[in-house]
């Protein structure tokens, strides 16, 4: 090997690791690179719609055209009906209003008064009921009480629970539903004898019972003010 042979190669290998030192070399760790679509990605996933603040009101729907007279109580009542003037006195008074959601929330009270009342749960009546309809409730408890008797309530279904009645008087809506359904109900004495009803057999109840509401107050619980019954 001459010496330009023994120069070259020096220099070759001075070459390499000046190139080495710069340019460093993988080692299996490095950053991947940078991909913009692929973080913009990252960051939709991440995205986390903040709550409304708004209390027991649903959102806002998008702006459609105004429902017509003839549509407005489509499956509650035909137009120009009694029940149909109260709905509307009502809305004037309250755009909030909204009969179904109404009637969907009675459904459930009304399961839960009977039931209160077939326990002696007065704290539950009292959140209820109007004070009138209360004491009723309250005197028929203590009647029951002071007979040693107890009440034991089972709902089968509810089969409809139809508005029948709309009234606005001055700032109170009062709105009346028929509650068609099936229970069984039996009343014991201190010795466990059934005086009252039976404890195996399905009676078909239909009540009629009205609820209201001051609709100038922030209160948005109705309280039932009368009841009725059609058996």
């Amino acid at each position: 090997m001459d010496i330009y042979t023994i120069i070259f190669l020096a220099l070759a290998v001075f070459i390499f690791l000046r190139l080495r030192s710069v340019l460093g070399q993988r080692t299996g760790n490095e950053r991947p690179p940078f991909d913009r679509n692929a973080l913009q990605g990252a960051q939709d996933k991440n995205v986390v719609t903040m709550p409304g603040k708004v209390i027991d009101q649903a959102p806002l729907a998008p702006a459609a055209e105004p429902t017509p007279p003839s549509d407005r109580w489509k499956g509650l009542t035909e137009p120009g009906t009694v029940l149909a003037q109260g709905l509307d006195a009502i809305v004037e008074k309250d755009s909030t209003f909204d009969p179904r959601h109404f009637i969907s929330g009675a459904r459930g009270a009304y399961e839960m008064i009977v039931l209160a009342f077939a326990n002696g749960d007065r704290r539950a009546l009292r959140d209820l009921l109007s004070s009138e309809v209360y004491e009723s409730f309250d005197a028929a408890i203590k009647e029951r009480e002071k007979n040693e008797q107890k009440t034991e309530t089972r709902f089968v279904s509810i089969d409809k629970a139809e508005l029948v009645g709309a009234e606005l008087r001055d700032r109170t809506a009062q709105l009346t539903i028929r509650f068609v359904s099936q229970m069984i109900s039996a009343t014991r004495d201190k010795a466990g004898n059934i005086v009252d009803g039976s404890a195996d057999t399905v009676a078909d109840i239909t009540d009629i019972w009205t609820f209201a509401r001051d609709i100038t107050s922030r209160d948005p619980n109705w309280k039932l003010v009368g009841t009725g019954s059609a058996n």
